[in-house]
């Protein structure tokens, strides 16, 4: 994530998942965080990430 068009991008496609609170991408940190309703689906944001083009690399404790 490089830019305002990349944070648009991730925030639209993990935003629209059911049970997503909030997002808030860090695009100077390379990080995303996610609140959500009940427990995260941690496999389905991965591939609404990849499906938009991007890559998770990890998850923060």
């Amino acid at each position: 994530m490089t830019c305002g068009h990349c944070k648009s991008a991730i925030t639209k496609a993990v935003g629209d998942l059911a049970d997503v609170l909030s997002v808030d991408v860090d695009v100077d940190a390379g990080q995303v965080a996610v609140t959500t309703a009940g427990d995260p689906d941690d496999a389905l944001i991965t591939k609404v990430v990849d499906d938009a083009g991007y890559e998770l690399t990890g998850r923060a404790a």
